[in-house]
């Protein structure tokens, strides 16, 4: 071969690049550099192909910006031997810390979060309308969050003033400055008003930093109106989060954001409650369970992470998506004790997550940490206004009173308290039931502030009952009063029973070994320690959550002969101060009113 000359193999040069420029795009070529490449004509640094951006996520806060006491302020972790041990965690002032310092060095960071972060809320948020939490969610950076059911606790229109900011239209304004609202977008696509058909906020939203855009799309558990109040999801219509997600999922890669993340309020159970266990052994998402599992697995393969909650559990999983590509599924818990960390890597060439890439684990906010002094001001700020209520003394205890167990002896000690209001309100009031989902917190014996161990405060007793429900008394026969119990184990509450908290009248036994409505014994229910008559009528007492057919009891909104009573909390509030007092404190229940064979 001649040798060429230098014009020649220029020439040649520049065919060989014109040949490969009509096989790649431009952005292949650039994304295939070298890191630390520069551009020649302007000096600056080219940027690699792949570009991680850090995804600190956390779900069902609640409310809760001082640090939640008792088993509400502990995680349990698995350690290398197998044993368990609990770490005291949660806490707003730990939880920023923790949260600025993961930023550090990251410059692609964004923060999201799950929903429920106000709603069933402490005293010193829930006494302002939660408007000190979502101050807070401002303080802390949140980008962006999903509505969850407890957004919808005072209804759509409370929940766009959180969103829109304005003074509370029957409490007012609680400060000089007024309520500016949030900075961050609530995201509620499965959420539409049953007039126009459309979202009642946001459906998605897109997070942008120079060149790298991550899609994010909202959505609350499609059973909503099961879990609150009729009067909360009045003029709403709830929508399947699969449909959903993948429709708006279309609409953002129409819009060319090809990065998807889901945040979805409803989640799944762990085969383990110790936050970093590896719910992925022995294979992919085997340690999980619940309603996120079947979620994840027909959620449009285009997102790329899913953000959960509802559940309150603990978990990072990979769920196989309808390829059967593993896809991360995450929760923090709940109470800000847990925040994820997950790094998704961002491919510049084709604008999507390299999913193979995508590491995720929880961490705890642990208190050994310094308080961040922004959240420490707010939190004395929104004290000072509380504490002239939240400090009065309603009772005293002799010991811890635990919402934990199948019975707990708080749930019966608060239906004690509804049975006693009932009888103020009717004397032919017969029993009361309680839905332990309404039982937010125990009563610690030892004391929080200065008020002394063994007293327990109007705040402590608002973190147990944050509702503001009523008492309402109706009549059932007593054949609904056994499909009542039964429906705590059949029907929509099969897989995931919800055992009522029963006034002490009422007695008897949950077999576990059976399946369904079976699991009543029906022979076993007695009240006052006779059998229960079919044929007779029982007035009953319950909070107006229940009354309204909540939490799948449907048999419960069926009641005739309605009498709404006074505040739930109030009538809590009176039984203590009428059976208890510094020199005889009231004992924890023993919860024994039901018999469990497991």
């Amino acid at each position: 071969m001649p040798a060429m000359s230098q014009q020649q193999r220029h020439r040649r040069m520049y065919r060989l690049v014109a040949a490969a420029a009509g096989l790649a795009t431009v952005g292949a070529l650039a994304a295939a550099l070298p890191a630390g490449a520069h551009d020649s004509k302007h000096g600056k640094p080219l940027p690699s192909r792949y570009q991680d951006v850090q995804l600190l996520s956390f779900n069902d806060l609640h409310g809760n910006l001082e640090p939640p006491s008792g088993s509400s302020g502990r995680v349990t972790e698995l350690q290398a031997d197998g044993t368990t041990k609990t770490i005291d965690a949660g806490g707003v002032e730990y939880l920023a810390t923790h949260l600025r310092e993961a930023r550090k060095g990251n410059a692609y960071s964004v923060t999201a979060a799950g929903g429920d972060m106000v709603g069933a809320s402490p005293l010193i948020s829930g006494l302002f309308h939660d408007e000190p939490t979502i101050e807070a969610l401002n303080k802390l950076d949140l980008d962006v969050t999903s509505v969850g059911n407890h957004e919808f606790d005072e209804g759509a229109r409370e929940l766009a003033r959180l969103q829109n900011g304005g003074c509370h239209p029957t409490a007012g304004c609680y400060t000089d400055e007024g309520f500016a609202g949030a900075d961050f977008p609530y995201l509620a696509a499965n959420v539409l008003d049953e007039k126009t058909g459309k979202p009642i906020l946001k459906p998605y939203w897109v997070w942008k930093k120079r060149d790298v855009k991550v899609g994010f799309i909202g959505v609350t558990l499609e059973d909503t109106p099961g879990v609150v109040s009729a009067e909360g999801v009045k003029g709403l219509k709830f929508k399947d989060e699969v449909e959903t997600i993948n429709k708006y999922a279309r609409v953002l890669q129409q819009q060319g954001v090809k990065s998807i993340v889901a945040l979805i309020h409803e989640g799944g159970a762990p085969a383990s409650g110790a936050y970093n266990y590896n719910c992925d052994s022995p294979g992919a998402g085997d340690g999980i369970s619940g309603p996120i599992v079947d979620i994840a697995k027909n959620i449009s393969p285009s997102v790329d992470a899913l953000v959960t909650g509802h559940t309150h559990a603990a978990y990072v999983c990979t769920v196989p998506d309808p390829s059967g590509k593993p896809r991360m599924v995450t929760s923090a818990a709940s109470f800000g004790r847990l925040y994820t960390d997950t790094t998704l890597t961002y491919d510049r060439f084709t604008g999507d997550i390299a999913r193979t890439a995508v590491k995720s684990a929880n961490h705890v906010v642990t208190r050994t940490v310094p308080k961040a002094p922004d959240m420490t001001e707010l939190i004395s700020r929104w004290n000072t206004l509380a504490a002239p209520i939240g400090n009065r003394a309603i009772g005293y205890i002799s010991a811890d009173v635990p919402n934990t167990g199948t019975e707990s002896p708080m749930g019966d000690l608060i239906a004690d308290a509804q049975l006693a209001y009932g009888k103020e309100l009717d004397p032919e009031t017969d029993l009361a039931l309680m839905n332990p989902g309404g039982v937010r917190a125990g009563l610690t014996y030892a004391a929080k502030g200065t008020e002394g161990d063994g007293v327990v405060t109007y705040a402590e007793g608002f973190t147990v009952q944050p509702f503001s429900n009523t008492v309402n008394l109706q009549d059932f026969t007593g054949a609904q009063l056994l499909k009542v119990l039964q429906e705590q184990v059949s029907g929509s509450n099969t897989a995931s029973p919800k055992v009522l908290q029963p006034s002490a009248n009422l007695t008897y036994t949950l077999d576990l070994t059976k399946t369904g409505a079976e699991r009543i014994v029906l022979d076993s229910v007695k009240l006052n320690g006779t059998a229960v008559d079919p044929a007779a009528t029982y007035r009953i007492a319950t909070n107006s959550f229940l009354a309204g057919g909540g939490d799948g009891f449907t048999t419960l909104g069926q009641g005739t002969n309605d009498l709404v009573g006074g505040d739930d909390l109030a009538a809590l509030v009176e039984y203590l101060t009428a059976n208890s007092s510094a020199g005889s404190p009231i004992a924890p229940p023993v919860a024994n009113r039901i018999t469990v064979v497991s």
